[in-house]
């Protein structure tokens, strides 16, 4: 019965041992030389790629945003506010209670097959959007002209990059609508699109917080 006890006594005592000298090492000693390496090496990216407008964070270069005029009494869905770039539909197309606007409760694609009637639909009715939103006195937007990713969200919905060729799209009308002068803006889409990672991974993109931030620095100067 007494080696029972011991032997028992023994084994408990060694789990705890166990269990607090695992715990200091994956609980404390592990991350603590994972954060400080990553804080050392890269710390822009391990404090969430962050991006700084007048002294403070507005956002991060990896989330999109919206830019939306204030929601009106019996509107479900705000309009866009046309001074601004505007980024990829914001999972997205139609009626998403996932993840609508970029709200970070969860992300997620529509899951909706390409032959789906109701995507379909949805397509049609963003590009029917982008003509619209995108045309000028001077300048009219061709159904041709729209890219994919005006017209289709991310697979999370919280894409922060558009297509310069949608970025391009977007000039005549953000030119008009702060008092600019088009190749001005057309200037701030080529200073801000980047090229593909590497030189071969991905494709060429903007960033639409950052063009943003530069429109509104430009925009106060002019």
């Amino acid at each position: 019965m007494n080696n029972s006890v011991t032997n028992t006594a023994r084994l408990l005592g060694a789990g705890l041992r166990a269990l607090l000298v695992l715990t200091l090492v994956t609980g404390v000693l592990y991350p603590l030389v994972v954060t400080g390496i990553a804080q050392g090496l890269f710390p822009d990216k391990a404090n969430g790629s962050e991006i700084k407008a007048d002294g403070k964070v507005v956002g991060s270069s990896l989330i999109g945003q919206a830019y939306n005029l204030p929601l009106r009494e019996g509107q479900e869905t705000p309009a866009p506010d046309l001074k601004w770039f505007q980024g990829r539909p914001q999972n997205g197309l139609g009626t998403n209670s996932v993840n609508t606007r970029y709200k970070l409760i969860l992300s997620g694609a529509t899951n909706r097959s390409g032959d789906n009637e109701e995507l379909i639909q949805w397509v049609k009715d963003a590009k029917a959007a982008v003509v619209k939103d995108n045309s000028t006195d001077t300048y009219k937007v061709k159904p041709s002209q729209v890219p994919a990713d005006a017209v289709t969200s991310s697979g999370s919905g919280l894409d922060p990059d558009i297509s310069p060729q949608y970025a391009d799209l977007q000039v005549p009308r953000v030119a008009e609508r702060n008092g600019l002068s088009t190749a001005q803006v057309q200037k701030l889409v080529e200073e801000h699109t980047e090229g593909r990672t590497l030189g071969f991974m991905g494709e060429p993109r903007v960033n639409v917080l950052e063009l943003n931030i530069a429109l509104k620095e430009l925009t106060a100067k002019s």
